[in-house]
C-alpha cells in the first residue's frame, strides 16, 4: 500500500491503533514505543492521523451496529461519567449480548440520549436503572434488579425494614424458579405461579407501608415538593414501577438485571 516517499503500512496504523485504543496509550508513550522496538520516528501528527482514518473507516460499522441494538429485543442501556480534556462528559453504552455501541456526550440526559440515536427507534425491551430520563421515551422499559437488591438490603440492615428482607426473598425465589423454568425447556411460567408472584410482591408492599420511616419535618418551611425517607422513596418506585420490576415473570426472555450493560462500560 505504499505510494509516497514516507508513508506507514497497514500493520503499523493497526498497532498505534490498538495501543491507543485498547491499551489506552497516550501519543508520548506510543512514540517512545515505535521508537524503542521498532526504530520509527512517528510523530504526533501523524499519529492522530492514523487514529482519525481509523475512525472514519469505522463510521458504517457504528451505523450497522445502532441499528443491530435499534432491531433488538433487549436491549441494556447505561451511562457513566467520564473526564474529556478535564471536563466531566458522560460515556454512554447501549448494547445486546452481541452488540455493544458507545457515545460520549458532555450531557448525562434526555437530550445526549437522542443524540445518541438509538432510544427514539427502539421497540424492543429497555434495560436500565431507573434513571429518569430513560422515562422520556416511550418503550418497554425494565428495571435493574441488582440495583433494587442493592438498596432493599441497605433498608433492612440499616432501617430494620422487614418489608424489604420479605421483598428480597420474593424476587430471587422468583429469579430462581424462572431460571429453572428455563433449563427445562420452557418458555414462560405456569399462569398461578404468575400469579402468586404478581400478588405477593404487591402484598409485600402494601403491608410494609405500616413500617416506612417519616422525615421530621423541616424547621423551616420551603416550597416544592416535601423530601421523603429514602426508604419511603424506594417503596414509592417500587410500588409505582412494579411491572418494570418484575417483568422478567411475565416474560423469562426479559433479564432479572443490567449487568449486561454495566459490564460493556467496565474494561
Amino acid at each position: 500500500q505504499v505510494n509516497q516517499p514516507v508513508q506507514y503500512g497497514n500493520r503499523i496504523q493497526a498497532i498505534a491503533t490498538y495501543l491507543n485504543q485498547y491499551q489506552l496509550l497516550p501519543y508520548q508513550r506510543l512514540q517512545e514505543y515505535f521508537q524503542d522496538i521498532h526504530g520509527l520516528h512517528l510523530s504526533q501528527g501523524t499519529l492522530r492521523n492514523i487514529l482519525k482514518r481509523g475512525h472514519q473507516h469505522l463510521e458504517q460499522f457504528a451505523q450497522s451496529a445502532k441499528e443491530g441494538v435499534s432491531n433488538s429485543e433487549v436491549g441494556h442501556f447505561d451511562e457513566t461519567g467520564m473526564r474529556v480534556v478535564k471536563s466531566l462528559h458522560w460515556f454512554h453504552v447501549a448494547s445486546t449480548d452481541t452488540i455493544t455501541c458507545y457515545f460520549i456526550h458532555p450531557r448525562r440526559g434526555t437530550p445526549a440520549m437522542k443524540e445518541m440515536g438509538i432510544l427514539d427507534g427502539f421497540d424492543g425491551y429497555a434495560v436500565h436503572d431507573h434513571y429518569s430520563s430513560y422515562y422520556q421515551f416511550d418503550l418497554y422499559h425494565v428495571a435493574c434488579n441488582a440495583h433494587q437488591l442493592r438498596e432493599l438490603i441497605h433498608a433492612y440492615e440499616q432501617h430494620q425494614q422487614q418489608w424489604a428482607q420479605k421483598m428480597i426473598s420474593c424476587l430471587l425465589e422468583a429469579k430462581a424458579e424462572v431460571e429453572l423454568a428455563i433449563e427445562q425447556g420452557k418458555t414462560a411460567l405456569a399462569d398461578e405461579r404468575v400469579r402468586y408472584y404478581d400478588t405477593r410482591y404487591s402484598r409485600i408492599l402494601r403491608e410494609g407501608r405500616k413500617e416506612l420511616p417519616v422525615l421530621a419535618p423541616p424547621k423551616k418551611v420551603t416550597r416544592g415538593k416535601k423530601a421523603q425517607h429514602k426508604v419511603k422513596n424506594l417503596h414509592d418506585r417500587l410500588v409505582n414501577h412494579k411491572h418494570e420490576t418484575i417483568a422478567f415473570i411475565y416474560d423469562p426472555s426479559v433479564p432479572f438485571d443490567n449487568n449486561q450493560g454495566e459490564r460493556d462500560i467496565r474494561m
